[in-house]
């Protein structure tokens, strides 16, 4: 259910009309689905090789740790922490949006702030979590569920579609222009799949680590891919190709098809569904890896505190969230966040890949009975070469998000020097 709310947030509902106009032909839109499903599940399979080799809380800075200098782990997490708070504020207006006409009144709605809506929506996750990880898994569980059972219910729309829209107009594209564009799709494609690393987060918390990581995380890609593949299926066939490249409100669309009128309210439900998924397991998560450089003496001991009752990382839950309400009001464009946020998390990813070659060196294998991927040393290779290729796509068409990425990298350098000295 982590794996789901990980992955499955908001970028479904609007990234395909971004990669459809991206791609140029369906068989371009459909094969970056695809590749990236499959890129995905090698990530899939290298992090449950990982996550068993180290099933520590805040794993995800535990493996950089481990195989590189303290400084860069410190860097690479921080800059993914700040960035995953910067998604899960994005989310939250997203899905504040959506809800906002179901719960208010139209002649209220002109007053109420979506950022006062979202406010809400967070800090209510918030007080949900810091009662405590039995409440915040049982909300997940739930969370997750319904997202499952939400997306299936759109797919339905293609039993709805009256064969009212355009077909999908054939289109014939060059080798290189079909290359190009493949390279532009893969960036959305990853944005929406990307989010199973974090699991490894949790290894502290999950009993039998070793066995239940790699399950959770192959259980969760298979679910997340299905669900995709077919949604995607449903939007082109039911808005038509060249209809879903201006399209904006995906989900509306298709729930209108079948549902009629109720469906924008359909849809919302929906929506706001997935994004409560995604920031509750967001909350769940990212304290781990404070936790992780306390142990490290990076940060202070308050941050290694746990509530005996409730399992609760007071201070780092808190920290979290006051990192989310502080870009809340200062974020300015959300759709400029899947750049810089997929550039520097690729990055991020492509150096924890590469912890697989040194755990397995550091590690003998006859004491280790854990997950192994099959097919080593291919699937991991195949994954950071496509991680790659999609950073240099990122820095040649959009420099300026891909340098505020790097930015805010580089940035906790000063701060990791300045915590040193004072420890």
């Amino acid at each position: 259910m982590m794996v789901v709310s990980f992955v499955l947030g908001v970028g479904i509902f609007f990234t395909p009309s971004y990669i459809a106009a991206k791609a140029g032909t369906p068989f371009i839109f459909y094969a970056s689905w695809i590749i990236g499903g499959f890129v995905s599940v090698c990530g899939a399979l290298t992090f449950a090789e990982i996550g068993s080799r180290l099933p520590a809380a805040g794993g995800y800075y535990r493996i950089f740790s481990n195989c590189y200098h303290p400084a860069f782990a410190f860097m690479a997490n921080l800059a993914v922490v700040v960035i995953n708070a910067g998604s899960a504020v994005a989310v939250a207006l997203v899905g504040a949006e959506y809800i906002k006409p179901v719960i208010i009144p139209a002649e209220w709605q002109a007053t109420m702030s979506t950022t006062v809506i979202a406010f809400i929506i967070l800090t209510i996750l918030f007080v949900l979590n810091y009662a405590g990880i039995k409440m915040g898994s049982r909300v997940q569980n739930l969370l997750s569920g319904l997202k499952i059972a939400m997306v299936l219910l759109l797919c339905l729309a293609v039993f709805g579609n009256k064969g009212t829209v355009n077909p999908s107009v054939t289109i014939h594209q060059s080798a290189t222009t079909a290359i190009a564009s493949l390279g532009l799709c893969l960036v959305p494609v990853f944005f929406t799949c990307g989010g199973y690393q974090n699991t490894i987060n949790m290894g502290a918390d999950i009993k039998n680590a070793q066995r239940n990581i790699p399950l959770a995380i192959f259980g969760g890609m298979f679910i997340i891919i299905s669900l995709y593949l077919m949604i995607n299926i449903a939007y082109v066939q039911v808005i038509g190709f060249e209809s879903l490249k201006s399209k904006q409100l995906l989900a509306s669309e298709l729930t209108k098809s079948f549902f009629g009128d109720t469906g924008f309210k359909i849809t919302s439900i929906i929506v706001f569904t997935s994004v409560l998924g995604f920031l509750n397991a967001s909350l769940m998560s990212n304290p781990r890896v404070f936790y992780a450089m306390a142990e490290d003496k990076i940060l202070p001991d308050i941050f290694k505190k746990v509530n005996s009752k409730t399992q609760t990382q007071a201070f780092g839950l808190s920290l979290f969230f006051l990192i989310i309400l502080t870009t809340l009001f200062f974020i300015k464009d959300k759709d400029k966040l899947i750049n810089y946020i997929t550039f520097i998390d690729n990055l991020a990813l492509a150096f924890a890949t590469i912890t697989v070659f040194i755990l397995r060196k550091r590690m003998k294998e006859v004491t280790y009975t854990g997950y192994h991927i099959r097919l080593f040393p291919l699937i991991p290779l195949i994954f950071i070469v496509v991680l790659l290729f999609v950073c240099v796509n990122i820095f040649i068409s959009n420099m300026a998000e891909a340098l505020t990425g790097l930015a805010i990298f580089l940035g906790a350098f000063p701060l990791y020097l300045l915590l040193k000295k004072i420890s």
